[in-house]
């Protein structure tokens, strides 16, 4: 088989490295790609939005199947083109991933289908959410409808953060639409779930650290780093949420008439109230990817597959019973301004305790790797414990170094396993 993914960030390299085990695949390209993905695919100079140069792309190459990762090509319905086209691809429909590029529609959906969420309010454009924003109570969390690559949220503690929220994630379009929500408390955990529209099948729960900085400090980001499983999703919760939030999300779904097909990512805070629902994503998470991919002990590209086909429920989907973690590492200026073209050392050291996922990297002619973006790199490792797992990554982190590189030092140290392990 030939395989197109699409998209350049750590979490395709994550999955072609996940879909080239199946020894049926001959050949992978991805559209961008990065320097990791240079080493044992081919990448394609071609924008993940780029709908129309992907598809000539498709019909030059004859891929046998399309795995469309990224948020922006999916809400611009890359994957309804490609299969009007009869090309196989994997990802939801642009209308079934309206959940994630649409955060009033999911709020009315969760709210029509008893799906537990936050309560909120929706302000159609700028103006309305300008007025709202001096009357709403506090604290209150912002966040801007659309796609932000998980930086159009803030968390609001007092009035005058949240009038300057609501400036900054306006960004200064007069349409745009903004969505106020309470607060929630609790443990924050992510669940990516495969599914066919009928069937669902969680991975293990990974939780993600968005804030740049140790101690939950600094701007937020797309993700410093993450572990899996997450002892506060417990088995009973676990059963909990699949009854009063997964299985009523595919059926409301398909109930609305556009059944969702692909990952639905479900961020969930474990609330004193039972667990609600934070925001949906329609696709593989960064960097959770990185920690529950490398648990997988089936086939990726198999479950791909029978996801397309509507047979999920045949597919052989098992992981492994350990724990897995990463560490991202971060250009300097992350994630405001910051410099390229850093040299990267220490690569094939750091692989000797687990693996090096490239996010923001280019590779030389000469073999080497430059840095190309704000989340360069992405150490992972897996281990019988948590603590095992972390060492681990920070023992590869320790090992690769470039000008500016800075990372989070606290990835999973609230974790009730590691805390009791002390």
């Amino acid at each position: 088989m030939k395989i197109l993914i699409i998209g350049g960030g750590g979490r395709e390299h994550a999955v072609a490295k996940a879909l080239v085990k199946n020894v049926a695949v001959e050949k992978i390209w991805v559209a961008p790609g990065n320097g990791g993905t240079a080493a044992f695919c081919e990448n394609v100079d071609i924008a993940a939005t780029d709908l129309q140069g992907i598809l000539a792309f498709c019909l030059e190459h004859h891929p046998d199947f399309v795995v469309v990762t990224p948020d922006d090509p999916l809400a611009l319905g890359m994957v309804d083109l490609l299969e009007e086209n009869d090309i196989a691809c994997f990802g939801p429909t642009r209308a079934a991933a309206r959940l994630e590029w649409s955060k009033g529609y999911a709020k009315e959906f969760m709210q029509k289908y008893n799906i537990p969420t936050a309560q909120c309010h929706l302000c159609e454009d700028a103006r309305a959410a300008k007025a709202y924003v001096k009357k709403c109570p506090i604290p209150i969390v912002l966040k801007a409808d659309g796609l932000a690559q998980g930086k159009g949220v803030v968390v609001a503690q007092t009035r005058e953060e949240a009038v300057a929220a609501q400036a900054q994630l306006s960004y200064g379009k007069p349409d745009q639409a903004m969505l106020f929500e309470e607060m929630l408390t609790g443990p924050e955990v992510s669940v990516l779930c495969f599914t066919d529209g009928k069937t669902i099948i969680p991975m293990p729960a990974a939780q993600d650290h968005k804030r740049a900085y140790d101690g939950d400090k600094g701007p937020n980001t797309g993700g410093m780093g993450a572990y899996s499983p997450v002892s506060a999703y417990t088995p009973a919760l676990a059963e909990r949420c699949m009854e009063e939030i997964f299985l009523p999300t595919i059926r409301g779904m398909e109930a609305e008439g556009t059944p969702f097909k692909g990952i639905l990512y479900f961020s969930l805070m474990l609330t004193a109230d039972g667990p609600k629902v934070i925001e949906y994503n329609a696709r593989f998470g960064d960097p959770e990817t990185q920690v529950v991919l490398p648990l997988l002990s089936s086939d990726l590209l198999n479950i791909m597959i029978a996801i397309r086909a509507g047979k999920l429920d045949r597919a052989k989907v098992k992981f492994q019973d350990c724990y897995s973690a990463c560490v991202v590492m971060s250009s300097g200026g992350y994630p405001s301004a910051y410099e390229k073209g850093k040299p990267i050392t220490g690569l094939e050291e750091a692989a000797r305790f687990g693996t090096v996922y490239h996010a923001g990297t280019k590779r030389l002619p000469d073999g080497s790797f430059v840095t190309s973006g704000g989340r360069v790199l992405c150490v992972s490792s897996t281990g019988r414990s948590l603590r095992q797992a972390l060492r681990n990554c920070y023992r590869g982190v320790d090992t690769i170094k470039f000008e500016g590189a800075f990372y989070r030092k606290d990835i999973g140290s609230k974790d009730a396993a590691l805390v009791k392990e002390d």
